[in-house]
């Protein structure tokens, strides 16, 4: 990939201007890719980690909270996009019998399938960036990444 000046056609007059705007189109160059993987499996990418978060919890239910807390973009929508796994088989919905606003979700058994269909595009994704940086390279990134967040 060429360097984001000749990417976005501009020169930066600050580095931090450029870091930037660099996170923001690698984020959405990964998420790119991401969207044209999962596609075929007609689930998107926050679909997908909703199944990974419900996965992770080991065969136990989560409520709605919980999953949104763990969600990498926790948007509003959340409810929506689980109504869609839900509408394919992918998740079980159920209501908690002494609050009936607490709605408890699990992954069903087709969603561990398609889960573990998935495995292996989900390497190649990290492979790819394995390919382009070291681990000591990896390593450095999620700490400036986290600072960044802190």
């Amino acid at each position: 990939m060429p360097r984001i000046e000749k990417e976005l056609r501009m020169e930066f007059k600050q580095e931090h201007q450029k870091l930037f705007l660099n996170v923001i189109f690698t984020a959405n160059w990964l998420m790119h890719l991401d969207v044209e993987r999962l596609r075929p499996h007609g689930i998107s990418p926050q679909q997908y980690n909703i199944l990974r978060i419900l996965r992770g919890a080991n065969g136990k239910r989560m409520n709605m909270r919980n999953v949104l807390e763990c969600m990498l973009d926790r948007s509003p929508n959340a409810t929506r996009l689980t109504d869609k796994l839900v509408g394919k088989g992918l998740v079980s919905r159920e209501r908690c019998e002494e609050d009936r606003r607490v709605v408890y979700l699990q992954i069903t058994p087709k969603g561990l399938d398609l889960l573990e269909s998935l495995e292996e595009s989900t390497q190649q994704l990290t492979d790819l960036l394995a390919r382009k940086l070291s681990v000591a390279d990896a390593k450095q990134m999620n700490r400036d990444l986290d600072k960044i967040r802190s």
